[in-house]
């Protein structure tokens, strides 16, 4: 039996082959999209650690925020960007699920972070997360949920109109397609909490500053933030 089971195995993974989504090695745990030198090579920004970090100051006057942070740099051609691609557009979960562990674990251990209540993320309009499958924020959470035992409210913000797409955008463009896009069908839920808002990129902030603002009319609300990626812009 156990030769059976190895051949079985061996078969399997000819047919379909479990392979590091950075360097393509098959070497590589069951369970995870990465080799442990690709995932030791991701390029962590510390942010977590460092208050008046970049993603603190995007939000300086903007937001009244405990704390903001991203995980990881993201640049083109990189390793984050093919991981993101396939995230968002690719239909592969585990990577949301596995990339949020990895947050779970740096703000678990962050005392800028200590006193987050529940997790809360970027809500997709009802048509986009339809067609993609699922809300890759939201696998973040459950992945940090996961290395840092908090609740996630998925349905905490509602996106119910669609905007146009950020990616052609400048920063006033994007400020004003954002502007009353989000909505709080029960804010009395939130009111006191600590909320912890969870996007997979930053760029000019526009679209976290509109969630936001909604979360902060809640009386009693405070606000942290933290992204998978920075991808600076302006």
């Amino acid at each position: 039996m156990p030769l059976l089971n190895d051949l079985a195995s061996a078969f399997l993974h000819l047919a379909f082959p479990h392979i590091c989504e950075g360097c393509g090695t098959d070497v590589l745990a069951p369970d995870a999209p990465l080799c442990l030198r690709c995932a030791h090579e991701l390029p962590a920004t510390g942010f977590e650690r460092a208050e008046g970090n970049p993603i603190d100051r995007i939000f300086w006057g903007r937001l009244p925020l405990r704390a903001a942070t991203a995980q990881l740099y993201f640049t083109q051609g990189s390793v984050v960007q093919a991981l993101m691609h396939r995230l968002k557009y690719g239909g592969r979960a585990p990577i949301g699920h596995y990339l949020g562990g990895l947050m779970g674990r740096q703000l678990a251990a962050s005392a800028r972070f200590a006193g987050v209540d529940a997790l809360v993320p970027l809500p997709l309009h009802a048509d986009r997360e339809r067609r993609r499958g699922y809300n890759q924020a939201a696998l973040l959470c459950e992945g940090i949920a996961g290395t840092w035992p908090l609740p996630v409210l998925p349905r905490a913000v509602q996106r119910p109109a669609a905007t146009e797409t950020q990616t052609y955008k400048g920063r006033v463009e994007r400020w004003q397609n954002m502007q009353g896009r989000f909505t709080v069908p029960d804010p009395a839920a939130l009111e006191g909490r600590h909320l912890l808002l969870v996007d997979d990129v930053v760029t000019t902030g526009a679209t976290l500053e509109a969630c936001g603002r909604a979360l902060l009319a809640i009386p009693g609300v405070s606000l942290s933030i933290a992204t998978l990626c920075f991808a600076g812009g302006s």
